[in-house]
């Protein structure tokens, strides 16, 4: 461990410059640990089937046997884009 010698500060100066150095990294530790998430994204109808290349159709049979969950407010029909995202799974390739 180094051994630092501090002259000419008077301790108000110095209890300042340890708050300010505290300060500094615990902002940094926030921002690695709780970064900002993205706001949710709600997409129509119309963009899902364009984004996963599907017809309305599909997306809709799709949605009665579960496989995604749309929400709406009045006439119009939303879906999350995480809830997308969630229902998209890998698929196992085996090899010949």
């Amino acid at each position: 461990m180094q051994t630092i010698q501090i002259t000419q500060l008077s301790p108000e100066q110095f209890e300042e410059a340890i708050r300010k150095a505290v300060r500094s990294q615990l902002e940094t530790l926030k921002k690695e640990i709780n970064p900002q998430q993205p706001k949710e994204e709600y997409l129509s109808r119309k963009e899902v089937s364009e984004l996963l290349k599907i017809e309305l159709s599909t997306l809709h049979n799709w949605c009665k046997k579960g496989k995604l969950h749309p929400y709406g407010i009045g006439n119009r029909v939303y879906f999350l884009r995480s809830d997308i995202e969630k229902a998209l799974k890998p698929l196992n390739r085996q090899e010949l």
